[in-house]
């Protein structure tokens, strides 16, 4: 199934949050982590707001994490977000 978000959105697929502190603490799933969340976009709307932000398939970005409505596409669990929803675009 193939979905285009509409508008000024993004259908991104979230990326498995750290579960292991760098000292080596396991974080259990009670622990209430941070607001935000790393992800790749999978597709993108054609609105003009999120066309100024030179967003691209496949970059990663930094999205709030209680944002975004989810949708189940090939057994994984993506977020359809707005471009307000989008912090940052991580550079390598």
């Amino acid at each position: 199934m193939n979905i285009r978000p509409l508008g000024n959105r993004a259908l991104v697929l979230p990326l498995e949050e750290e579960q292991v502190t760098a000292s080596g603490i396991v974080l259990p799933d009670t622990v209430d982590r941070e607001k935000k969340i790393e992800a790749e976009i999978v597709a993108l709307g054609d609105g003009e707001k999120l066309a100024k932000l030179n967003l691209k398939v496949g970059d990663r970005v930094i999205i709030e994490k209680w944002g975004g409505e989810e949708v189940e596409l090939d057994k994984k669990e993506h977020k359809i977000v707005s471009f307000l929803k989008i912090l940052a675009v991580i550079e390598k």
